[in-house]
């Protein structure tokens, strides 16, 4: 895939969440972001879809925030607070949004606004429960959008031994999204965004830059990384991962990746692998035909290059 000459249109789906609010910071600076759709996931709904509110302010967009799924499509909630705190966003003092929300439509406004114009990608970073329901209710998607960039998934797990949280958390959603016919599908797993950490250097270049933004996200950062590094013990970790501005920057900057495509499905039932992305690597004739751009490289450096210029166009 070549650099994109243009910013691609992009609806970010998302679970603020720390990642989550740099993501938003980078898909502001480097795409046109037509709407924002908050899901249940790192945080209950009412916090994640406070929190979307909160960065829309800080960076003084003009883009629709819409709330979407309040649970997954069959289990309960379960959401993230034992890594991003109660709110969410714990490490910083936020201000209170002033704009209110658009609506409670999200999914509504997926295909609305997919139908509405092609070329559309669809930038997942929490549970794919909006994006299954908008697939369901309006197949015709599969044709219009220009592809779909998520986070989750991986060879490994985070929140079980074979199950990365956003896959974990509705399993049966992201099944859907995977057995769609939507290409490009691009797979920002935990092989790759774990090679995506904010080090204590990278904390200090990011409160270097000059304005609120970079002040809060550095404060953000030190209670992110905080919990990674409690919450390890190996030396692979310096830092938290930032997993979800890799969904962003495949879309606005795919020459950063290196990538394979191979089949994946999502195991619904297993008792120990429930949310598990079976990634099929064999070189058999008689593979399934492969449905996902699997990143599995990323020049981590540059990646945080492009975020601290993000960042610092805030200012």
């Amino acid at each position: 895939m070549p650099e994109m000459s243009t910013r691609p249109k992009m609806i970010i789906d998302c679970d603020p969440g720390h990642d989550d609010a740099v993501a938003i910071v980078t898909a502001a600076h480097f795409a046109d972001v037509r709407g924002i759709v908050t899901v249940a996931g790192n945080a209950p709904l009412d916090r994640t879809t406070h929190n979307a509110l909160v960065m829309r302010d800080l960076l003084e967009l003009d883009t629709p925030v819409h709330s979407g799924a309040a649970r997954p499509l069959i289990a309960p909630a379960r959401d993230a607070g034992f890594v991003h705190g109660e709110s969410g966003l714990d490490g910083a003092e936020l201000p209170e949004p002033t704009t209110p929300l658009d609506s409670t439509d999200g999914v509504d406004f997926i295909i609305d606004t997919c139908r509405a114009e092609d070329d559309v990608w669809l930038v997942p970073m929490g549970p794919l429960t909006n994006i299954a329901l908008a697939l369901r209710q309006a197949p015709d998607l599969v044709d219009r959008v220009a592809g779909i960039s998520l986070m989750g998934g991986g060879t490994f797990g985070n929140r079980t031994a074979a199950a990365e949280f956003n896959i974990w958390a509705d399993p049966e959603a992201a099944a859907i999204v995977f057995g769609s016919q939507v290409r490009p599908l691009i797979m920002a797993g935990l092989d790759v965004t774990h090679q995506f950490q904010v080090t204590r250097d990278r904390i200090e270049q990011t409160r270097a830059l000059p304005g609120r933004v970079a002040s809060i996200l550095a404060d953000l950062f030190d209670f992110f990384s905080g919990t990674y590094l409690r919450r390890h013990d190996d030396g692979s970790i310096g830092g938290a991962a930032l997993h979800d501005p890799l969904a962003v920057l495949a879309v606005t900057h795919p020459a950063l990746f290196d990538r394979e495509q191979r089949h994946v499905v999502v195991e619904t039932k297993g008792e120990h692998t429930a949310g598990m992305t079976v990634i099929d690597g064999r070189a058999l004739i008689e593979r399934d035909t492969a449905n996902c751009d699997v990143l599995t490289q990323v020049d981590h450096h540059a990646a945080f290059t492009l975020v601290l210029e993000a960042i610092e166009a805030t200012a």
